[in-house]
């Protein structure tokens, strides 16, 4: 009816105000498109701009290489006043201006850069700030002789950070000192360092960087031939490293330390099943350090005493890719121990000795190795004798006569061999092995285990004897407990007797 008479109806209303409020987001909606296609062509102008800025920068490192570091300089503190609100293109600017200084090799250039940099960083975002500082710290890192450069950046990074109350930089900066101290063999200063950054950062909880500092505490505490703390560092990393997704590189590096651990334990076969794994993930990374599993690899088969399998290892199709001086010297030690040949072990070891005394675990292991040789040739050399000189002893082994008199002088202080020195007329004295028949430990067994036995038996007895009297004496309370009337003199009569 309200329609007939002109008069619209509620519903229709209701249409026209769901109609205009449609149109005005439609309106918002080409305003809001409009602006960000304005922003993004401001950006890729911007971006346009700083790249044509950083070409004629990289000009110049071959054209006028003095120039080219004040080039990238007026990029990065924007003296063309071009807009760049992301940073991106004063970032590539630093970072182009780093591989410049790394390539002419001047690492000093790099940590005043860093120094340089720091008005600019308060108008960046924290985290891209973060991300230059480690950046040009991992390139100063490139430059030869610069270890105690790095750790004066670190130091006065991490006091910067502190005025700034930038936590989340200097932990990262800190673990990045402590790494430092270790390959300075400041072994004092890294721990006492990571003791305190272990607390701290436990309490916020970071399990990627809690892997990465106890990783660094137990490389350093098997520095100090601290065995069993080395150990507890390298579980509490895997521990925490199972409760996060870690980086393939970083489970390597756990892999890789798991079998350093378990070599020196003188459990090989662990070792090389980790060293397996890290070699693989270091591989298909196309890391530096896959070179030095496969390294690790070949010490595991030669301390297995199985050096004709280090050829398999070394000829595969990812074996071939790392051939050099460290993996020839491990296969030509493998040699020497196949043909047990204690003096081409000893040439081999003088000929690759940069190669293998650089490593501080491979030689650890190999000198493990050449007294071991060298205790079982001297063994099955004075197996005929009884009585023999120590000189025709030197001339056999074919080893000076002073380190042939200390090492027989090591083994019978150690009981690997029976015998004395008779140091006044130089012989070596070798005594009968005694034949101790096995009737002597049997009967000690027997013993020991009769008096278990009877022990064990006497344990049982008493148990059952204490069982006994509890229940004599639970039976005899209640027998005096019970009224006796005279309608139960029978049941009296049974209780008494």
């Amino acid at each position: 009816a309200g329609c007939y008479r002109g008069i619209p109806s509620p519903a229709s209303a209701t249409d026209r105000c769901s109609e205009r409020a449609r149109a005005h987001r439609r309106e918002e909606m080409d305003v809001d498109q409009q602006g960000d296609a304005m922003e993004v062509d401001q950006e890729e102008q911007a971006s346009k701009a700083f790249g044509e800025l950083l070409e004629k920068a990289k000009d110049l490192e071959t054209t006028a290489p003095d120039r080219a570091p004040q080039a990238y300089k007026d990029i990065i503190f924007n003296k063309a006043d071009l807009e760049d609100p992301n940073a991106k293109g004063r970032e590539q600017a630093i970072y182009a201006l780093g591989e410049f200084y790394v390539a002419q090799k001047r690492p000093i250039d790099i940590s005043a850069l860093t120094k340089e940099l720091r008005p600019l960083f308060s108008d960046l975002p924290k985290a891209k700030t973060a991300k230059i500082v480690k950046t040009l710290i991992d390139l100063l890192a490139k430059t030869t002789d610069s270890v105690h450069l790095q750790i004066e950046l670190c130091t006065d990074t991490i006091e910067w950070c502190k005025a700034e109350k930038r936590t989340f930089l200097r932990q990262r900066v800190e673990t990045r000192l402590a790494g430092l101290y270790l390959q300075d063999s400041k072994y004092a200063q890294a721990i006492e360092l990571l003791e305190k950054l272990l607390i701290e950062v436990k309490k916020l909880d970071d399990k990627l960087l809690l892997v990465e500092i106890h990783m660094l505490e137990c490389r350093t505490h098997y520095a100090v031939k601290n065995l069993p703390k080395s150990k507890a560092a390298l579980t509490a990393s895997k521990t925490n490293a199972n409760a996060i997704h870690c980086p393939p590189l970083m489970q390597a590096e756990i892999d890789l330390w798991s079998g350093i651990i378990s070599a020196r334990e003188k459990d090989y076969r662990t070792s090389f099943s980790y060293f397996y794994e890290a070699f693989e993930a270091f591989n298909a990374a196309e890391n530096a350090k896959a070179k030095t599993a496969m390294k690790y690899q070949l010490l595991s088969k030669i301390m297995q005493n199985r050096p004709q399998e280090t050829s398999s290892i070394i000829s595969s199709k990812s074996g071939l890719k790392y051939a050099s001086t460290e993996i020839d010297a491990m296969a030509a030690i493998a040699k020497a121990l196949e043909d047990r040949a204690l003096k081409s072990f000893e040439a081999v070891r003088d000929q690759y000795k940069a190669q293998i005394d650089e490593d501080p675990i491979i030689a650890y292991h190999l000198d493990d190795l050449n007294e071991t040789l060298l205790e079982q040739n001297i063994l099955r050399i004075l197996e005929p004798f009884s009585r023999v000189e120590i000189a025709h002893v030197a001339e056999l082994i074919e080893l000076p006569l002073s380190r042939t008199q200390a090492k027989l002088s090591e083994m019978i202080l150690d009981q690997k061999l029976m015998g004395t020195l008779d140091q006044g007329i130089g012989v070596l004295i070798v005594f009968e092995q005694e034949q101790v028949r096995s009737t002597y430990g049997n009967s000690l067994k027997t013993i020991k285990n009769t008096s278990e036995v009877l022990d064990t038996l006497y344990g049982m007895a008493k148990q059952i004897g204490r069982a006994a009297a509890l229940g004599s004496g639970s039976a005899h309370g209640r027998a005096t407990a019970r009224p006796l009337t005279s309608g139960s003199k029978a049941g009296a009569c049974r209780i008494s007797g």
